[in-house]
């Protein structure tokens, strides 16, 4: 009987916004497993490494996260545990088999200050829980000291699941005014651009033999940027020229400072990535938000 071929890439967060776009962009990398939180919970202590010891892939993704902002004040151990203690052990596991491994972070490592995008080599300075674990989570990572690539990316939505996108097509079916915060600025990001980049710069490295020396952090968001406010104009305006929503009955839309919506968790104002050590390195160009968002939703029509 022969050997069970080792999958190319194991997925972990299969299940979420990010994971669901991955088990679709890294099949042309070849034969892979993709697992859920069911299936694999990083809650659990030891869960990641079993999965890796079992499987053997070539290479490890790991698109699972608490996410929760607000919540993750009320839950830090938790936060910590799932983002930081489980992705020590994944990345520690990955180092001992010599494992490739790729990791999602987030723009809130930073405190949002100056208008500036941030690069990779800025000072971070989280202002909340959720931002403090991700980077206790990528600080493990380099710790660590296998080959990896750490894509910070911002303001997440896709087609599926609960996001800003799918609230406001949501809110606009039920609501004749919304007030919508206007001094938070950033690059919304489509969970399947972070899916497609992932698996481009995967193409890459592996060309490339897994070269050490490309390993590192790196920043995926779409180019340009735009507050809350606009992306929920922009929402409006392109689902209502796709049919999605009634033109004639959109909701007006008030700007709002984010004082004005006390939330548990500091956000930072400015949220802007420079992705051009990412476009240098993997020769990969960032679409413009708005593109971006035409197409997950025409998708979305469909």
């Amino acid at each position: 009987m022969s050997e069970p071929t080792r999958p190319e890439w194991l997925l972990l967060g299969a299940g979420g916004q990010v994971g669901r776009e991955l088990c679709r962009a890294l099949q042309p990398l070849g034969q892979g497993v993709a697992l859920t939180r069911a299936e694999c919970d990083l809650s659990v202590p030891g869960a990641a490494e079993e999965m890796i010891a079992r499987y053997e892939p070539g290479m490890v993704v790991n698109a699972a996260a608490y996410t929760a902002v607000d919540r993750a004040e009320e839950e830090p151990a938790l936060a910590r545990r799932i983002n930081a203690e489980a992705v020590a052990e994944i990345a520690q596991a990955c180092a001992r088999h010599d494992m490739p491994l790729v990791h999602y972070s987030t723009d809130y490592v930073f405190d949002g200050s100056g208008e500036a995008p941030f690069a990779e080599h800025d000072a971070t300075g989280p202002l909340g829980e959720y931002g403090r674990s991700k980077l206790a989570g990528e600080q493990a990572i380099a710790d660590a000291g296998g080959r990896s690539l750490v894509l910070r990316t911002s303001w997440v939505y896709a087609a599926h699941g609960r996001n800003f996108v799918r609230t406001m097509l949501r809110l606009a079916a039920e609501r004749d005014h919304l007030r919508i915060i206007d001094d938070q600025v950033g690059a919304p990001t489509w969970a399947a651009t972070i899916a497609d980049v992932t698996a481009l710069a995967l193409f890459e490295w592996r060309r490339q033999a897994w070269d050490a020396q490309l390993s590192g952090v790196y920043h995926l968001s779409a180019s340009d940027s735009v507050s809350w406010c606009g992306f929920a104009q922009a929402i409006f305006e392109e689902a209502a020229n796709l049919g999605l929503l009634e033109a004639t009955a959109l909701p007006s839309v008030e700007a709002i400072p984010s004082s004005a919506y006390p939330q548990p968790a500091r956000r930072p104002l400015n949220s802007r990535l420079s992705t051009q050590r990412l476009q240098t390195a993997f020769g990969i160009a960032m679409p413009h938000w708005r593109e971006a968002l035409r197409v997950c939703l025409t998708s979305m029509r469909a």
